[in-house]
This record gives structure tokens, sequence and C-alpha cells, in this order.
């Protein structure tokens, strides 16, 4: 590549090697024992603002005092990583000493063509970038919820919570929380995680009705490499080495096949497991919260639940009540989730009337507390396209036919009864047409004069709902 004074050869096919090092975006410079430059690459020669005549076979230190090649020389130590500073440019460098036959015949510098500025800059978003991810894997496997969540004052949901804040402050013991579907099971579950010294590691979820039972395994105890066709390279730990020392919360435990059930009892037992394709055990340090909404009891039973699965989960029992239990939450319940549905919603609703509320309260909610979001969403966003603010019965028509509220007939005489009747039949009518008289004159088949003289007689007024 080069000629006597290191120059690039012309006419002369360059090798790979040559290319690279012409047209790399570093500094490279090679020195012989005595120190003299016998190449230097293009990148170099602009950083120094020198022709390549001007440096080739002079001394190195007479062109760059600074220079480490002279120590490397010396030592035979390579300088790896060090400041190096030509004019404006601030740069990291390395010197490697050249050994053959074991004596030092040169001395190979480079350095990045980076300002090192840049390279710190680059360094502290590579940090930021690191900490992004680190914070998304917490809050990947983290608890998201604590009791504040659990909203309610009645006897029912406070014995509970109770229970659950017991369990969480002591040693780490096996919670099994039952209930129906939607009663809110895996908030206890967060909440029992976040209240224990557990707190700051791993909470990690697994419905064990949603992964197929032929990859659960894989799923909870991981597996190595070459463990079974597509295995991924170096394989991949379970969801029970990712909750090491913190809890692994397993969702619908009911629906686990006996298979599965049997090699969940080893881990709760000995606290150890294997990777599909290993033979060596791994010790692990979890609290196991299972939830479930079948009857555990029937199935251990019926041979569908090993029973001394059974018995190392239900160490600690937490039965959540259905709302129909506990319908004296429904007022809160409805207040925390409309302010919560307010923000996701974009609505400005504030409440439910207390007629709308007694519907609410009524009715037995066989979906719990998920199916009364579900109709506070819906009915929110009606009550927004007419622009008010609360609730009323209209804005949750739409359950007519799941209401089983009856209003208690009034007594007295036949007249009093006919007339209360006819005050609240007309109240309805125009509280679901939104107090348009005119609209609700024709549905009741009467003249407008007529309905007004009867709105006049019973008092009746339309508020803001």
């Amino acid at each position: 590549m080069c000629g006597k004074k290191g120059g690039v050869r012309v006419g002369v096919r360059l090798s790979i090697s040559d290319l690279l090092m012409e047209n790399a975006a570093m500094a490279a410079m090679v020195v012989d024992e005595h120190g003299r430059v016998t190449y230097i690459n293009t990148t170099y020669l602009h950083i120094l603002g020198m022709h390549r005549e001007e440096v080739v076979g002079k001394f190195i230190g007479d062109i760059t005092p600074d220079s480490r090649t002279l120590m490397v020389l010396r030592t035979g130590k390579a300088v790896v990583g060090y400041n190096w500073t030509v004019g404006e440019h601030r740069m990291i460098a390395c010197a490697l000493p050249l050994i053959k036959n074991g004596a030092i015949v040169g001395c190979f510098a480079y350095s990045l063509y980076m300002d090192i500025w840049d390279a710190k800059d680059l360094v502290e978003n590579l940090a930021c970038e690191l900490n992004m991810y680190k914070e998304e894997v917490r809050n990947l496997y983290s608890a998201r919820y604590t009791f504040e969540n659990i909203v309610g004052n009645s006897p029912a949901i406070k014995q509970v919570k109770y229970m659950a804040q017991h369990a969480a402050l002591h040693p780490p013991v096996t919670v099994l929380i039952t209930g129906e579907s939607g009663t809110g099971k895996e908030l206890f579950a967060h909440a029992i995680h976040r209240c224990s010294n557990r707190s700051s590691l791993p909470f990690v979820r697994v419905n064990c009705a949603a992964i197929p039972e032929n990859l659960l395994e894989a799923e909870l105890f991981g597996y190595t490499e070459g463990a079974f066709t597509g295995a991924r390279k170096g394989g991949n730990p379970g969801k029970f080495e990712l909750a090491n020392g913190g809890t692994i919360f397993l969702d619908e435990i009911g629906e686990m096949s006996l298979s599965m059930q049997s090699k969940l009892l080893v881990v709760l037992q000995e606290k150890e497991f294997e990777r599909l394709g290993d033979s060596q055990p791994t010790r692990v340090n979890v609290r196991v919260i299972a939830a479930t909404n079948r009857d555990l009891e029937t199935l251990v039973k019926q041979g569908a639940f090993r029973e001394d699965l059974y018995y190392r989960l239900n160490v600690v029992r937490l039965e959540v009540p259905p709302l129909r239990n506990r319908t004296d939450d429904i007022p809160l319940l409805a207040q925390v989730m409309i302010k919560k549905l307010n923000a996701s919603l974009k609505t400005v609703v504030n409440s439910v009337r207390e007629d709308a509320l007694a519907l609410l309260c009524e009715y037995n909610w066989p979906g719990n507390i998920r199916e009364l979001e579900n109709v506070l969403q819906r009915a929110m966003l009606l009550a927004d396209m007419e622009r008010k603010q609360q609730i009323a019965p209209r804005h949750l028509a739409f359950m007519n036919d799941k209401f089983k509220y009856q209003c208690p007939l009034p007594s007295g005489t036949l007249k009093a009864v006919m007339e209360d009747y006819e005050k609240r039949y007309l109240a309805r009518v125009l509280e679901d047409t939104g107090g348009d008289k005119i609209k609700a004159a024709q549905i009741l088949g009467i003249d407008s004069s007529w309905l007004y003289k009867k709105i006049k007689k019973y008092g009746i007024t339309m508020d803001a709902g």
C-alpha cells in the first residue's frame, strides 16, 4: 500500500484491508520501533492538517508531542481509551504494541473520529434509553393497584380487605382468592404485593386459562436452547424465574390441567423447578397468589383438581363478595368510576341521579363490578350526547329488560292511587323526552295544553338530569 515514505501506491491494486484503513471513519497510524511514522491514513492527516509527505518517515514526537505511542514502545503495554486532543478535535484513542517473535517492532495508534463531547452525549442517550427500558420492564412486572383502589365501605368488603392486609404484612404464605368473575380478585393480588415487603420486587401475572396447555409449562418454568423445535437461542426464563424474590399471581388456577397441577405442586413443596430440556433444578423464592371463580372443593370431589395442591394453595383464603351482596357500595363505586371514566371518555358527567341510582342498587349484577363499569360507561356516553351532567333513568333504558325494580303501590283511595300513578307516569315520559313537552304530549296522546295543566297540577319539575 505504501512506498518507502508511506504514500499510497499509484496504479497498484489496493487490498480490502488497505481500502478499509483509508476509508475508515477513524484515525490510524503505525510507527516503527524507533518511533518513526511508517503509515498514516487520510483521516488522521485531516485531523493533523498535514500532507502525507510531511508525516511519513518523521519522528512521532515531532508531530504530536503528547502521543502515547512512545510510552507503548517503551513499556510494551497497550493504552486504551484515553482522551486525545489535536487542535479543536477531542477524541477517544488507543495505542497498541506490535509484537513479532516476542520483540516490540512498532505501535499501532488509532482513534474514533468523534468529538469526545459527541461520545459523551451518545453515552448519556444510551443510558437514558436503558433507564427507559428498565422502567418498562418494571411496569411490566410490577403491581399497579393498592388497597386504596379497592373501593367500598360495606362490612363485607372491609372484612376481606382487613384479612388481605393482614396476610400481606406477614411471612409470604400462599393466598387463594375466590369469587365470581368481575368482583376484583386481581386488585387484591396486586394490593397484597404492594403492601408486602416484596413490593420493590417483581409481580408477575399469569392467566392460566389464556395459555394453551402445551405451552403453559414453558411459560411457567422456561426452557433451554434446543428444548423443542423453535426454541429461542439461549433458552428463555419462565414466569417463576422472572418473579424470583417477588410474587407470582396465578389467575384462573381452576382451569389448570391435572398434569400441570402436579408440576406446580413440586414448586410449592420444594421451592425449585426444572426448565424444559434441563436436568438441573432452579431454586426460587416466590410468593404464590392464586385466584379462581370456580368452586375448587367441588372440583376436588370430582377429581378435576388435586386435593394436595388445594391444601397448599388454601393457606390464606379470601372470598371476594359479589356486588349484589354489597349494594351499599354502589354509590361510592359509581362516583369513583365516573371520575375515572370522564378522563378516558372526555365527558363531563359528574353524578348519578337518585332515581337512577335506585335502579342500579336494585339490579343483581351477575357481572359484578366489571358489569357496573360497563353500564356506567354506556350511560355516560348517552348523557354526554344530551349535554347532561347527570345520569338519569332514561340513560339506563338499555337495561330495562334486566331491571326488576318495581315501585311500591301507594296506599289510599282509588282517586289518590290513580293521581299518584298519573303523576309518576307523566314525570317519566317527560324525563324520557328530555323535558320536550310537545313530544311528551304526542306520546301521551293528549293536547300540549292539557299536559301543561297536569304539570302545574302535580308540580312536576325537570331538573338538570
